[in-house]
């Protein structure tokens, strides 16, 4: 071991690490997405970082009662912290967190609501998934994900609201934005009356396939509320407008997914408007 900019780890025939790689210390800040338990007291944490992407990361000891590092990892917080690891992509996918300071926690405040909480839990689900590849860099997914967990905790919109707009505009970062103000197959402007998930959204009369389903008005301007950012527009929307809305997504959002959200069929939607 060697202290400076990093230790060495290894040789090259110890777990395929090249002879001689330094696993540096660095420092960046991220939301924690997920939590998984490794042996009797540490745990893997899955991390959306600012500089460096999607990450995974071993904490040691935090699992025992005396850790101080323990509730900092949780999902949802925005932690600072220091990891051992390349953050270019050599050697082991896994980093080691060294330290972990505490930015802004919110797993405790989403934790006593739990439609708060299901609808969180969805939102680290889909950012998890948007970026399949660890260590790519995606910041503005990072700054939409930690927005939205704050947003949710705050409480000032309709927990489904939130989750309404922060995967439209998920959708919007990974390319996939529904069609909303013109026609997703020719490009016609206008507020059209049909929705087609495989055409990629709202479609004209002359482009609207079979089977298209036909949203009120106020559902397609719900959702271009959500994608644009008008509240005033989105919180004065009616529950079943709400409800027709958050179908249209999340059918939008499987139908680009490999694989279903397993959170999404989850999400508690009996809330009232705060």
């Amino acid at each position: 071991m060697r202290s400076g900019s990093g230790f060495v780890v290894g040789t090259g025939q110890n777990g395929g690490v090249p002879a001689g790689y330094h696993r540096h210390l660095y420092r960046d800040d991220a939301v924690v997405l997920r939590a998984q338990k490794l042996g009797e007291s540490d745990r893997i944490v899955t991390l959306l970082t600012r500089r460096h992407g999607r990450l995974r990361a071993v904490a040691r000891g935090v699992r025992r009662t005396s850790s101080r590092f323990g509730a900092r990892l949780e999902p949802f917080g925005h932690i600072d912290l220091q990891l051992a690891g390349s953050p270019e992509g050599v050697g082991s996918s896994l980093h080691s967190v060294s330290q972990v300071e505490a930015l802004t926690l919110l797993g405790k405040t989403l934790l006593t609501d739990y439609p708060r909480y299901t609808a969180a839990s969805a939102i680290c689900e889909t950012a998890e998934r948007l970026t399949p590849v660890e260590r790519e860099p995606a910041l503005r997914l990072f700054q939409l994900t930690l927005g939205a967990l704050k947003a949710l905790a705050a409480a000032e919109h309709a927990g489904t609201l939130v989750l309404d707009a922060y995967l439209l505009r998920a959708m919007a970062f990974a390319g996939w934005a529904p069609a909303v103000t013109e026609c997703a197959v020719c490009g016609e402007p206008g507020r059209h009356a049909a929705f087609a998930v495989p055409a990629g959204g709202a479609v004209c009369p002359d482009c609207r396939p079979p089977g298209a389903a036909h949203p009120s008005p106020a559902t397609l301007g719900l959702m271009n509320a959500l994608t644009t950012g008008d509240w005033t527009v989105a919180d004065a929307a009616e529950p079943p407008v709400r409800r027709e809305c958050s179908g249209l997504v999340a059918a939008h959002l499987q139908w680009h997914m490999e694989r279903s959200l397993r959170s999404l069929p989850l999400v508690d939607r009996r809330e009232s408007n705060p």
